[in-house]
């Protein structure tokens, strides 16, 4: 079950299903690798959580580090899983007693950044509800 070209399989599945798009290769492809076949071909397709609830935990930690970068693509996943943005910013709040206020601060920085980039895209009205503000 284990085999590299199942994992990898499972790996690049898992990727998609999670982020709706697949792996982009960048400046360093054997790290690509390894993140598709190791993460998300083992750890993400593990049993007893599903897959929503292990991106609650990937944008917990990925907060908590303060890495805008991954916080930035955890936070597209969740809204590709169907995650509401009002969701994704009490979890980022809740934050502000584990990790401190600036995690949190930061957090919902990167939040409204891409919230408003969405919006752009999208023609979105209104970035901080995630509601248009038409009447």
């Amino acid at each position: 079950m284990n085999e590299p070209s199942a994992r990898h399989e499972r790996g690049e599945a898992m990727f998609q299903q999670v982020f709706g798009r697949e792996p982009r290769p960048g400046s360093y492809p054997e790290f690509l690798r390894i993140t598709v076949d190791h993460l998300f071909g083992e750890i993400w397709t593990r049993p007893h959580l599903s897959v929503e609830e292990r991106e609650l935990v990937a944008l917990t930690a990925v907060t908590l580090a303060r890495t805008d970068w991954e916080l930035r693509g955890h936070i597209g996943a969740a809204l590709h899983l169907g995650m509401s943005r009002e969701k994704i910013v009490e979890v980022i709040i809740q934050l502000a007693y584990y990790g401190g206020w600036p995690v949190a601060n930061n957090g919902l920085r990167v939040a409204q950044e891409v919230f408003a980039e969405l919006d752009a895209a999208t023609g979105r009205l209104d970035g901080a509800t995630g509601r248009d503000a038409g009447p």
